[in-house]
């Protein structure tokens, strides 16, 4: 879901915000994965 092939931003300030971005997105990832799945209660 979170692909950031294409994500290219420009200058230093760029790519420092890509940088952030990507790592951002990657400890998401590992977030996601740690979780454990619960079904939501029924209302």
């Amino acid at each position: 879901v979170l692909k950031l092939r294409q994500l290219r931003l420009r200058g230093p300030t760029g790519a420092r915000d890509e940088f952030t971005l990507t790592a951002l997105a990657q400890n998401l990832r590992k977030l996601a994965k740690l979780r454990p799945v619960t079904p939501s209660p029924a209302h």
